[in-house]
């Protein structure tokens, strides 16, 4: 299963209206500090993110891709938001 597969499916868990993931790790390459890593960027939506703020959104996310991190995800770029936001 790719990462990117991987990512999505654990971010099933939010129920997302929407989901976006890229896989940004090409332009990455050589970065310093990497110790192989992805770097992703993702954009999801979902009403577990209604009245939370950011910091709050972030770690749901983050509590799903927790044991992921940093190993086989370096990066993670991450826009969070309700289904009402645009």
């Amino acid at each position: 299963m790719h990462l990117s597969d991987l990512i999505r499916q654990r971010l099933q868990a939010l129920a997302p209206v929407d989901l976006i993931i890229k896989d940004d790790s090409a332009m990455h390459a050589g970065h310093a500090g990497n110790q192989g890593g992805g770097h992703f960027s993702l954009k999801l939506r979902s009403s577990h993110f209604s009245g939370k703020s950011q910091i709050m959104r972030h770690r749901l996310i983050y509590q799903q891709l927790a044991d992921l991190m940093p190993n086989k995800i370096h990066a993670l770029s991450i826009i969070a938001l309700a289904p009402d936001e645009l």
